[in-house]
């Protein structure tokens, strides 16, 4: 599970890698190689959001005791995937307005403010976005160990009622043969009977102990 992670971390890194470095070469470069650049980062921007999805998938695979360092890795991942997406837009705004400018000139720079503006509002958006996925990410992790926590509770709960059951059993098993052995002391019978649990029988394996006024009298019954 967590080579498969780690074997996604390094694509990831090395396609930012590359994303980053092409995005900083887009305003420099001509117009019709710039068209080409911004078409490939964005092909490249999607395989790094499959990427996040593929780990995002592995770790909620991962046990709830083992994810947390891995949570924390994820989060951090994401961060950097809305950091290049917010530099992208910045590159693309900025290759829009150099084509723009070399079609109308000077006219194009009276929305400077507004587009600045616009950038602005977006990335609060953007860290909006990323805040409620973070705060759900963290619900779903305590959902599933509630649910573990539910699920020990309810096989202790099994193991304690069995074990009820059990004491239950032994306690009629010493009651019945408490019963037997009275009635024998009573009538003065020697003879360990069929009846009584298995359980028991090992208490009476001691010699018995006949009292010396029986012998009396069966010496007299003879005479």
């Amino acid at each position: 599970m967590s080579s498969d992670f780690e074997g996604y971390e390094q694509d990831f890194a090395v396609l930012t890698a590359e994303i980053t470095s092409k995005i900083s070469r887009v305003p420099r470069l001509p117009p019709d190689e710039k068209k080409q650049m911004v078409a490939n980062v964005e092909k490249q921007l999607e395989e790094a959001r499959e990427l996040l999805e593929q780990m995002d998938l592995e770790v909620r695979e991962i046990p709830p005791q083992s994810r947390g360092m891995y949570s924390n890795r994820m989060r951090s991942y994401k961060q950097e995937m809305g950091k290049l997406e917010t530099d992208f837009k910045r590159s693309r705004i900025a290759y829009s307005d150099e084509v723009r400018n070399e079609l109308l000139g000077d006219a194009g720079n009276s929305s400077e403010n507004q587009r600045a503006h616009l950038l602005d509002n977006t990335e609060r958006l953007e860290r909006s976005s990323r805040s409620l996925e973070a705060g759900y990410q963290i619900a779903v992790e305590t959902e599933q160990i509630g649910q573990e926590m539910l699920e020990n509770l309810s096989h202790d709960r099994e193991k304690i009622q069995r074990a009820r059951e059990r004491l239950r059993e032994t306690d009629a098993n010493l009651g019945k043969s408490s019963r037997i052995l009275t009635g024998m002391l009573r009538s003065g019978e020697p003879a360990v009977p069929s009846v009584l649990p298995s359980d028991v029988l090992p208490t009476l394996s001691l010699p018995w102990r006949h009292h010396p006024n029986s012998e009396t009298k069966s010496h007299r019954a003879l005479l």
